[in-house]
């Protein structure tokens, strides 16, 4: 519950969108970004595809992170 998937594009340095997986969709920080966040939005595929990106890197890793030497 408390990890949280973040999946940045940027472009020059400067971050264009994010998707976090505590909001459940992208989030745009430009005027192209903006844009760009609710094409992706949109797309229902898309959004369940970084879905599944957090319970495939996140959730599958957690015990590594956490293991108790």
């Amino acid at each position: 519950k408390d990890i949280q998937y973040i999946y940045s594009t940027f472009y020059n340095k400067l971050e264009l969108a994010r998707f976090d997986s505590n909001l459940g969709k992208y989030v745009g920080y430009t005027e192209y970004g903006v844009k760009q966040a609710n094409y992706w939005n949109s797309n229902p595929s898309e959004i369940a595809r970084r879905r599944a990106q957090r319970e495939a890197y996140c959730l599958h890793n957690i015990g590594i992170d956490y293991q108790v030497a």
